[in-house]
């Protein structure tokens, strides 16, 4: 039964969720069983240009170090926090949820270009925890029932945490700054007056990503519609309104 339950439960995840941590879980295990090691995973952009090791601009993202108590912790937030992106904000929106992974994973890897980052899985975690927290600025958060804050405050919260656990800084406010810039360039400077939306998610990532789903319930919002909709089918959808 619990086995059933777990299935259940992975099999409920969101696409890009469910492939994400599946992919760091299994990176750490073939480490943890010695089918690989760190060495052939961590970003070195000697070895990615020079040697044309591409692997390692997606390795470094995936392995979050071994088996132990910052794993798991780190795991429980990109679970928690990139499914409810991808339920939430970016329901029905796949492709603009990868665009943003590869905007994020591209500007991160510019950084550790000129910084020596090995692994940035975490930082792509706090950009997550912080783009998250913008959209949702009037949920109350508990840290382990010993700080009461609004969620806009947790990825400070985190980079706390990390400071008192004796770790670097560096990666947590990298993934600050990347969360921040994604954060204004979709949702503040569009708004702005004179301002306009400056990240458009590429069409080929929409024809893979975003195929349509027959639902005839579905009720588009007018600039959603085709030009050549017949007049007919677009009254026949607003007398069934989600």
């Amino acid at each position: 039964m619990a086995y059933q339950g777990l299935a259940q439960e992975y099999l409920g995840m969101p696409a890009v969720t469910r492939a994400y941590t599946t992919a760091c879980v299994l990176t750490t295990a073939a480490v943890q069983l010695e089918f690989i090691t760190p060495f052939q995973l961590y970003f070195n952009p000697d070895l990615i240009f020079r040697k044309f090791q591409i692997w390692r601009l997606i390795t470094n993202f995936l392995f979050f170090g071994p088996l132990g108590f910052s794993f798991f912790f780190n795991m429980i937030f990109l679970y928690r926090y990139c499914r409810m992106l991808e339920e939430g904000s970016f329901r029905g929106r796949t492709a603009d949820f990868v665009f943003m992974f590869l905007f994020g994973g591209f500007l991160m890897t510019l950084f550790g270009l000129f910084a020596s980052l090995f692994f940035l899985g975490q930082a792509f975690t706090i950009m997550l925890v912080y783009v998250w927290s913008r959209r949702n600025p009037y949920i109350r958060m508990n840290f382990f029932g010993l700080l009461n804050f609004q969620a806009p405050f947790l990825p400070w919260v985190l980079m706390g945490f990390s400071l008192l656990l004796g770790n670097s800084i560096i990666i947590d406010l990298l993934g600050i700054a990347v969360g921040h810039i994604y954060y204004f360039l979709e949702d503040v400077f569009p708004n702005q007056p004179g301002g306009k939306k400056l990240l458009l998610t590429p069409g080929f990532l929409k024809m893979v990503f975003d195929t349509p789903e027959e639902d005839p319930n579905y009720n588009p919002l007018p600039e959603d519609r085709p030009e050549h909709q017949p007049r007919g089918q677009d009254q026949n959808e607003q007398q069934h309104p989600q």
